[in-house]
Order: C-alpha cells, then structure tokens, then sequence
C-alpha cells in the first residue's frame, strides 16, 4: 500500500532561514535534502504551474502572476482558472496508474475548476453595494462550512495586506490538518505564505526575518505531527528565495515620458489605456513584461529600457527562448531587474492624479504587483485611524474606502523574480524520506516526477 504525501510549498524558504525553523531542519536531518532550481520569472503562479506540469513557462503559458490578456484587452493578475495552465497536472498523470488516486489542494493556486478531489482557495464575497466580505471557495461544498465551523472564517485580511501575517498560515495549516486526518487524500498540496510578508516589507537579513521564521515554525508544527499520525511522507519546498531590495524602478513611468506609454483620464484620475499605448509594462516583482503594439517600436522600447537604471537585461524573442519563457502571453520584450531592485507597477507622474484605488489593497485591479501594499503608510500618522474608520464603516453596512496604502515603493525592502545568483539564495528541497534526495540539485521541471515517485 502506498504512503500518502504531503507536499509544502513554504514560500520564500532557503537555506539561510532553516536554522531558526528548528521542525523543518529537524525533518532535513532525519530525512534529505537538496537545493532546488526555480524558473524565470520566479514569482509563485509561474512557479507552481513548473512543479504540478513538470513544464517550463514558454509550455504551460503562466508567464507570471498576470500578464496582458490581448483577447480582452486588459491586465489581469492572480487569475484562479486552472484552465488557464497548459500541459499535464500531476494528479493526471497519477490517475493513470491508479484511477482512485486523491488530491486535496489548500490555497495552491489556479485551483479553481481543477480535478482535485478537495479544494479550498481564498474567495472573498463581492456584495452589489461595493463591500467585500472575507470567505474561502471549497469543493465539495460542504467543506466550507466544516472548515469555517473549526477554524472560524478564512482571514483574508491577513492573508494579504498591511495586517497579512501568521494568522493567515495558521488558518491554511488547520485546514489541511482537517483534511489530512478526516479525508486521507493520497496527494496533499499546502501553501504557506507567511515568510512573504516581512520579508518583502524588511527584507530577508533581519530579526524580522528570523522572527517569521520562527512563528511559522510554531505552525508547522502540529501540520507535521498530523502527516506522522497518517503515515504520510512531507516534501517540502519554495518557490523562491527574496533578495535584499533597494531601488523601485519606475518603468512604466519611463515609458510614459518617452512618448509610448499613454493614459486617459476620468474624474481627474489617470489610468493606463494599454488599447493605444504603443508599450508598457506588466510590473511583477524583478520581471516586467513589456507589451509592444507595433514591430516598428521595438527598437526604440528596448532603448528606452536599456537605458534605465536598475534594468539588468532585457530579452528579446532570442532572450525569452534561452530563459524557457518563449510563449504567446509573454511581452514582446522582457525587462530583469538588477540584484537590488524592483519594478514598479506606477505610471501617473502625479500622485495627485492616481486613480482612488491606488492607495487601497486592490490585487485584481491595479495593472502590475504592488508590494507597497503589505504597508500601511508610513509617511501617514492618520493611515492606521482612517483604517480603522473605513472597519467601522463597513460593519455598520456603508460604503467605505480602505486608502492606507503608500505610493512609495522605497519602503519595501525585499523582492524576488530573477534567477538566484548562488543556491544559498534559492529555493530548498527537504523530504522526510532519507531515500528519496541525493543532494544533487533538482530542477523545478523535475517536481512533479518526484512527487509521483513519492506517492505512487
């Protein structure tokens, strides 16, 4: 009889911070390890979609967290259609050689409409007037009310944010616990986001760092006795490591004032018109992809972006082939950020003119990542009352508007997406089985035959 397998992407994870996770190490010691490949850009939706395929980006089409949908004419980010991932999933490929085989995914993404077993994914409720209720989306749609009844309701405000932090985890960690020990599936998928958060917000070098290595430890504490009491082997694993940060690069904003980017203008408020624009930028983390219209303005785009400071590389149709991102979503072209910055999603060079969501927590609407929203706003001593304000607001049932969010991407002091320059700074692999890591490095296009290996 096979052993079942619990799979945790712990993200952020590398080698620098198992010393102050004292679980994770402990299971590494007893078990095996090995550092682990990711892929360009390495950003968690493009990630994950590598090790559930086995494919590279320019294959299964997630080029990273979002990209410019042409067909509709807008920038989409953190979709949740598993459609949307080309190529073979591992559950599939499993069911080939044993039909009844079972999977449960907590919070990995595009779970949504995928043929696993159990789901369960953050899916707030969007009421007609405009508010927005924390909730979680669960197949079969009794889970939910089993999970909310043990756990309380998903916390989705802590699951991103400026209060995102442990609670979010522990949440994630329970849920899969419960599934563990009243479900059994034979594959057991958990996302854990907590080192996302201060990492990014203070980087990866301080006692911020430690101390949310540490609380997540506490965490994944009674997940791993729970695999134990089931007998289930645990692979663990990250997706990226997040490099110390410094400088925002405003590419968009460059783009703009070389003619090429272009905006319209409602109630005072500008937002970009990608329909016209003859370039702009998909900002995500340390990779920006950069939509050309025209052929003509390819040379001229790839100059104005050359020449930017905090620009480490921009790939062509060449480029993007080399780095396995060679695939229609993809830009045209496609801008790498040097070690110690970032991209900006900003393209208003007046904060006066930025469009109201801005300055809120508003993942699916902005054009580009903004990090700037795990803050509240520094350089605003009113930020954290009128949050509060806003809270109260909306528990009496009216209208509210949560701007605490800075524009300033200086505060942020960690990011990710590139390649890492030494496996110190990338992602890890820890398995429970001595047997099943050499130590020789894995390729992310690789998971996904461990996992089979391991769980079949």
């Amino acid at each position: 009889m096979t052993r079942p397998l619990v799979v945790l992407d712990v993200v952020g994870l590398t080698p620098a911070l198992l010393p102050h996770m004292p679980r994770l190490a402990a299971l590494a010691g007893k078990g095996s390890s090995a550092p682990l490949g990711t892929v360009l850009p390495a950003v968690t939706c493009s990630a994950q979609a590598t090790f559930l395929t086995g494919a590279p980006p320019s294959e299964h089409g997630i080029v990273g967290n979002g990209w410019y949908f042409r067909g509709l004419g807008d920038v989409l980010l953190w979709r949740q259609h598993n459609a949307l991932v080309g190529g073979e999933k591992v559950w599939d490929a499993a069911r080939r050689e044993r039909p009844d085989y079972t999977v449960a995914n907590v919070c990995w993404w595009y779970a949504m409409g995928a043929d696993t077993d159990y789901t369960v994914t953050p899916r707030p409720i969007y009421y007609a007037d405009g508010r927005k209720d924390p909730d979680c989306y669960t197949r079969p749609v009794e889970l939910h009310d089993e999970l909310v009844g043990h756990l309380g309701e998903f916390p989705l405000f802590q699951y991103w944010g400026p209060t995102a932090g442990i609670v979010s985890s522990r949440w994630i960690a329970g849920a899969a616990r419960h599934l563990l020990t009243s479900r059994r599936p034979d594959l057991t998928l958990v996302y854990l986001p907590h080192l996302d958060y201060d990492l990014q917000r203070f980087g990866p070098d301080g006692p911020e760092a430690r101390a949310a290595a540490a609380q997540l430890n506490d965490e994944l504490g009674p997940l791993l006795d729970a695999a134990e009491t089931v007998g289930a082997r645990v692979l663990v694993l990250s997706e990226y490591g997040i490099s110390p940060a410094s400088r925002p690069v405003d590419i968009n904003r460059e783009l703009r004032r070389a003619g090429l980017l272009e905006v319209y203008t409602q109630a005072g408020m500008e937002y970009l018109d990608p329909w016209v624009s003859r370039a702009f930028a998909v900002a995500d983390h340390q990779l920006a992809h950069v939509y050309v219209r025209r052929p003509e303005d390819l040379a001229r785009t790839r100059e104005v972006l050359a020449g930017l400071p905090g620009v480490d590389e921009v790939l062509d149709e060449t480029g993007k082939k080399s780095a396995g991102l060679d695939h229609e979503r993809a830009g045209e072209l496609v801008a790498v950020a040097e070690p110690d910055a970032w991209f900006t999603y900003y393209y208003w060079l007046d904060d006066a003119r930025a469009p109201d969501n801005a300055a809120t927590v508003d993942i699916h609407k902005k054009p580009g990542y903004d990090p700037a929203e795990l803050f509240f706003d520094p350089a605003d001593r009113l930020a954290k009352p009128r949050a509060g304000l806003a809270l109260a607001r909306k528990k009496l049932g009216l209208r509210y508007r949560m701007n605490v969010v800075p524009l300033d991407g200086s505060w942020v002091k960690g990011s990710h997406g590139r390649l890492p320059a030494t496996p110190d700074e990338g992602p890890v692999l820890l398995c429970s089985d001595p047997d099943a890591l050499t130590g020789e490095p894995v390729a992310a296009t690789e998971v996904k035959d461990l996992i089979l290996k391991l769980s079949l």
